[in-house]
């Protein structure tokens, strides 16, 4: 399986305006979405083995970006 990204407008492209709209107004949700790339960013890294890392780690690490992305997704279907 090819290694990818999940930014958040590849996820929910149909919520693509929204999405800038609210990263640019609404701070909570622009620090969620910065949290959510930055652990996109450290699982590909480690998905890639660029950066070292066990099972169990890289499963959290997974699970929280999970959980972020339902948490941005409650702001965007709510904007």
């Amino acid at each position: 399986m090819p290694l990818a990204h999940h930014p958040l407008i590849k996820e929910f492209p149909e919520y693509k305006d929204q999405i800038h709209k609210l990263k640019m107004e609404d701070n909570h949700f622009s620090n969620l979405m910065k949290k959510y790339e930055d652990i996109d960013k450290q699982i590909f890294r480690i998905e890639s083995d660029e950066e070292p890392a066990g099972d169990h780690q890289i499963h959290e690490l997974k699970k929280i970006r999970l959980k972020l992305k339902d948490d941005l997704y409650g702001f965007i279907k709510e904007a």
